[in-house]
């Protein structure tokens, strides 16, 4: 008989400052197959301190997943995805963007800067929260992640 090791949660980062994404974004994971950590940062400048494990956010897990907004106070999202992919640590967590913008010219940056995937907000309740868990499907159900990503 084959001996199956525990399952752990995945860790997601969301960087959102809209409080109903925030909740619709948790309701929709809530719903989803696979057992995860939804960890919130309301704007660019908690998200860096988060992901390099900095001040309060010493002992947070490293993410799984990002899933970040473009337009964010402090430090918005263009700058945050710069620096993820700019840092040899922090590049290979993938990284979905999930915004209102529909612009060609944030299109074009947010791949320039190595997002994985660019993904408009839909308005419609049902419709976000569809989008929401086909991006848990599609990256945590599908793809296959580095191992040591963790790494802390």
């Amino acid at each position: 008989m084959e001996k199956t090791l525990p399952v752990r949660p995945i860790d997601i980062l969301l960087v959102e400052d809209n409080p109903g994404d925030v909740d619709l974004a948790r309701e929709a994971l809530g719903m989803g197959k696979l057992h995860n950590m939804l960890h919130v940062a309301p704007d660019g400048v908690a998200a860096m301190a988060f992901l390099r494990q900095s001040g309060k956010y010493a002992e947070v897990p490293r993410p799984d997943l990002i899933i970040l907004d473009l337009n964010l106070p402090k430090k918005d999202g263009r700058e945050v995805l710069g620096e993820i992919k700019g840092d040899e640590s922090l590049k290979r967590i993938p990284v979905v963007i999930l915004t209102t913008s529909r612009a060609e010219t944030d299109i074009l940056k947010s791949y320039n800067l190595h997002a994985n995937c660019y993904i408009t907000k839909p308005l419609d309740m049902k419709q976000f929260l569809q989008v929401v868990q086909s991006i848990e499907d599609f990256w945590l159900s599908i793809v296959v992640l580095p191992n040591g990503a963790k790494k802390k």
